[in-house]
């Protein structure tokens, strides 16, 4: 059995005149999930839009998806492609794809790209993250899957304060799991709001976050951060430190998974501050 390196790489290199390279926004829950990428020990979104897509062409299809979200994860934007010699019209992908699918994976939009199209290798991507919070005195069992639960209080202006120090182009060494594995960790965060919006009881934050791209866990440890920021157990100024550090033993935890969802992904000329 290939590889999802070996897959994508063939996939790349089929270049058939009759192929076609279409593109798909992908929306999921990943509750039941071990992330996006396949994986040998549970079943992952990239693999069950494989098998929908083998079925519905007739053909073995793999995509290449832009963003390799983690166990648990949600998104509401990820983007994939895969060639096809198949006649089906572009925008009725989604449509016959979505009969195939189970009901926690949508695709939201399908359209034709060009061929040498890659979601991970453009001159400018931006993606959006949201990380969901609510702060309460008792949990709420109907959002538990897709919002993290925190009792404690939260002083919000020193989350903020804390926040600004990670825009901007650093080395977000101390913000990624020990086990990534690549040779550059700078990255580029061009916003990092916090918002809040009052409930009956209590109020739920969202932590938003949008960047060039981010290394394995990154935002959830940012996330986990600025939590113990808004406890006060570093001031706003010792994310500034830990940044600097570029030490993950610096940073604080890991947010769990359910609250966090890739909301967009970006292919744009521009930057805007949105």
């Amino acid at each position: 059995m290939m590889s999802t390196q070996q897959m994508e790489i063939q996939a790349c290199e089929n270049k058939e005149i009759d192929l076609r390279r279409i593109k798909l926004t992908v929306s999921y829950d990943g509750t039941n999930y071990c992330g996006w990428q396949i994986q040998p020990n549970g079943i992952t979104i990239e693999e069950v839009l494989n098998r929908a897509l083998s079925k519905l062409t007739g053909e073995p299809i793999a995509v290449i998806g832009a963003s390799r979200t983690d166990s648990g994860v949600h998104a509401m934007g990820n983007v994939a492609v895969f060639d096809t010699g198949s006649s089906i019209p572009p925008e009725r992908f989604s449509y016959a794809l979505n009969q195939k699918l189970p009901d926690d994976i949508v695709v939201v939009k399908s359209e034709e790209v060009p061929t040498d199209w890659h979601p991970r290798y453009q001159s400018r991507i931006v993606k959006t993250y949201e990380y969901h919070i609510l702060n309460a005195q008792t949990p709420n069992p109907t959002n538990r899957l897709t919002t993290y639960f925190v009792s404690y209080r939260l002083d919000l202006e020193k989350m903020r304060q804390a926040a600004a120090y990670l825009v901007g182009e650093h080395d977000f060494a101390s913000f990624c799991n020990i086990k990534t594995n690549v040779d550059d960790t700078v990255r580029t965060v061009y916003g990092l709001e916090i918002v809040e919006h009052p409930l009956s009881e209590g109020r739920e934050l969202t932590i938003r976050i949008r960047g060039n791209g981010f290394l394995y866990n990154m935002v959830r440890i940012i996330v986990g951060t600025l939590l113990r920021v808004g406890r006060g157990f570093y001031t706003p100024k010792q994310v500034k430190e830990i940044l600097e550090a570029q030490d993950r033993q610096a940073a604080g935890v890991t947010a769990p998974p359910q609250g966090l969802m890739l909301m967009e992904i970006e292919y744009q000329t521009s930057i805007s501050s949105k």
